[in-house]
């Protein structure tokens, strides 16, 4: 399952309420960690949160590093990744997360995230790509 950026901020000491690592990490979640992946886009999207936020450097280093070292991180400039960004540009606004969803689509996966406008399209996307469009309340328990 590829996930959005909102899931990795924890890493970096940004509260979210939808914390699906944590739920996950206390079984409270129908996911292993081992399933996830993310784009690499979501690590730039990561820092320039946590910049904006002003989140200590030392902070945003141990996220990147957990995230490197424990998901499967796929490259944002994939041909098939481009391609169906290119193609959702006109759906989606954000192009950040065109890729993200492109990610999912690429790679015949699963989405999780909690992008409004994305799940505005799961039925779309859904029907025309057979990939899920998740949000944290679909699949952990409080």
């Amino acid at each position: 399952m590829i996930i959005d950026t909102t899931y990795l901020l924890p890493l970096a000491r940004i509260y979210v309420e939808t914390d699906i690592l944590r739920a996950i990490a206390e079984g409270r979640a129908e996911l292993s960690f081992d399933e996830l992946a993310v784009n690499l886009v979501s690590l730039f999207e990561l820092q320039a949160k946590a910049s904006k936020l002003g989140v200590p450097p030392k902070y945003v280093f141990k996220a990147l590093d957990v995230i490197l070292k424990s998901f499967h991180v796929v490259p944002f400039y994939l041909r098939e990744i481009i391609s169906v960004a290119h193609d959702l540009k006109n759906t989606i606004r954000d192009y950040i997360d065109c890729v993200i969803l492109a990610t999912a689509i690429a790679l015949e996966d699963d989405l999780l995230t909690e992008d409004k406008n994305i799940h505005r399209w799961k039925d779309y996307v859904y029907e025309e790509y057979g990939v899920r469009v998740y949000r944290y309340s679909d699949l952990a328990k409080p």
